[in-house]
């Protein structure tokens, strides 16, 4: 894989960015377990930094008997957490190396794991699903492919495909209030740098300039009617607050930041029955 030699902003079209953080995803896809997977737990669902959890948020409904789709799943711990509640999860990825990391978490786990929360790995692009319309009741991404994509309408429209009338499509999300503030969790991250409305993606490029990590901005306005052009109703935009007692900082995200503005969104939408 290159080597990122620059950080900058400019245009990056839907290919580029895909075959960018497929391959960034793959490098990384151990080191990012080994740095984060204490955190995020084999068996847990956390939604963000601000270790906001679904058994505690409820966003996705009681999961037994569910049918779910998580996509960007990473190493598959939120999959877990819904089979070990009753749920039939399928997880998928668009990183072979993140797929490969999730079913090797699930051997690991493999003396000590009831044979249920083996939860099953597919590879597949969060903006080509190939799963049949209205195959699930729940399609979720907790930060998986919504900020990684340059057209985050179509994975909006695909999630909707796959969703049963009725369903509901959870994702969160970096709050779009984060992009005008630099990455930096110390004070330095409280001061506004960039414009909300900027919306060139963030790039790093290697020494030909070629992509090798792209993120994209969205407003809020835009994710809202990102959500109605695909045939969903936004019901809530869950904000997680910094919770007294969390002191563990996530790259930017820290309680210094984390108690004066937003870190994460949460957007929960319903199709229509």
């Amino acid at each position: 894989m290159s080597t990122p030699t620059e950080a900058t902003r400019r245009p990056a079209p839907p290919d580029e960015t895909a075959t960018a953080n497929r391959t960034w995803w793959d490098g990384e896809a151990t080191s990012y377990y080994v740095e984060h997977g204490s955190f995020l737990g084999d068996t847990d669902f956390v939604w963000g930094p601000e270790r906001l959890r679904e058994d505690d948020a409820g966003l996705l409904g009681d999961p037994e008997g569910q049918v779910v789709l998580e996509i960007g799943a990473g190493s598959g711990q939120c999959s877990r957490w819904l089979a070990a509640h009753g749920a039939t999860v399928v997880a998928t990825d668009l990183s072979a190396g993140m797929v490969a990391t999730g079913v090797a978490v699930n051997d690991a786990l493999a003396d000590g794991l009831d044979e249920a929360l083996r939860v099953p790995f597919a590879q597949c692009d969060g903006r080509a699903l190939p799963f049949a319309d209205a195959s699930f009741d729940t399609v979720f991404t907790a930060y998986g492919v919504v900020p990684f994509v340059a057209d985050s309408d179509v994975v909006m429209a695909e999630a909707a495909r796959v969703l049963r009338p009725g369903g509901r499509f959870v994702f969160s999300t970096t709050h779009p209030v984060r992009w005008s503030f630099a990455d930096d969790p110390g004070a330095g991250g409280l001061t506004a740098r960039h414009s909300y409305f900027d919306r060139t993606p963030y790039v790093e490029q290697d020494e030909q300039g070629r992509a090798t990590y792209v993120e994209h901005h969205r407003t809020v306005g835009d994710r809202v009617r990102e959500i109605a052009a695909a045939g969903l109703v936004l019901v809530d935009l869950v904000e997680p607050e910094w919770p007294e007692g969390h002191e563990e900082p996530w790259g930017g995200w820290s309680p210094l930041r984390g108690r004066v503005i937003p870190g994460t969104a949460i957007f929960v939408c319903r199709k229509p029955a």
